[in-house]
């Protein structure tokens, strides 16, 4: 009966001891947070999808809070959320525009077709790493859904072979435009809608004859803008969304209708 209590008492002793030592090293070893660093956290969405450059929305609060991130650098959280985090920082956060990604290729199986019957992994980085064009077009969209995969809004359809977003649903937090091989996602402006659906480089003749809906680099979207926001490079229309002021006009010129006039914009 004396064993039992005695190791019943160097058991209990040496707990004791165990647990003051924690206590110790916790507090000759604790790191000082700042109470602002956890009203941040509040303030951010939670998405934690690293849209914001950094680990997660813990990371971004302790950023913010150290002075390595702007207060309206969470692009999912956008204005209101930056205006929250400014109170908590004590500072006026700058007017930043919420962005939506969008989808540079209007490829879809009524303008261009599949080369062939492709077998392998249905994935778009996957098919672009086997060298395989699986469409006509070497610059449009794979249809796989990779970007659709990796959305955490479910903002990403793939509808008639191409990739669709819902504008509504969309974060921004460009996780798909990260994902895409071919680069044909891109955050913009959510109030611009005009914007030129295509990637493809090549010259007009060569365009026309793997989509019937590509860009043919004619130029007459600027000749009509006034304010001289579209321009033609590598044979490809681009608009600066600092210059538009979605007036519509190059839309209404485009003979291949690549452009997306301000109403009919993607949702």
């Amino acid at each position: 009966m004396s064993i039992i209590l005695i190791t019943t008492l160097v058991i209990t002793l040496i707990g004791l001891l165990v647990g003051a030592g924690l206590v110790f090293t916790d507090n000759k070893f604790k790191v000082e947070t700042d109470a602002r660093e956890a009203a941040v956290r509040e303030c951010l969405p939670g998405n934690n999808c690293g849209a914001c450059g950094f680990a997660g929305c813990d990371a971004m609060a302790a950023a913010i809070v150290n002075g390595e991130a702007p207060v309206n650098g969470c692009p999912v959280g956008g204005g209101p959320v930056a205006a929250k985090i400014g109170e908590v920082m004590g500072v006026t956060a700058e007017a930043s525009e919420r962005r939506v990604a969008f989808v540079r290729c209007k490829g879809s199986c009524e303008v261009t077709h599949n080369q062939g019957n492709y077998i392998g992994i249905r994935d778009c980085r996957s098919a672009v790493l086997s060298g395989i064009s699986v469409t006509d077009c070497d610059y449009g969209c794979l249809g796989f859904g990779t970007c659709s995969s990796v959305c955490p809004a479910g903002a990403i359809k793939v509808k008639g072979g191409v990739a669709s977003v819902d504008r509504r649903k969309c974060i921004g937090c460009g996780l798909c435009a990260k994902a895409c091989p071919r680069g044909l996602i891109e955050l913009v402006p959510e109030s611009k809608r005009v914007s030129v659906q295509c990637s493809n480089r090549d010259k007009g003749p060569t365009v026309r004859k793997v989509c019937s809906a590509g860009c043919i680099g004619c130029a007459l979207c600027v000749k009509q803008c006034e304010s001289g926001a579209v321009a033609v490079e590598n044979n490809l229309a681009h608009i600066d969304y600092e210059k538009c002021v979605q007036c519509g006009k190059c839309a209404e010129k485009c003979p291949a209708k690549v452009i997306t006039p301000p109403r009919n914009a993607e949702r």
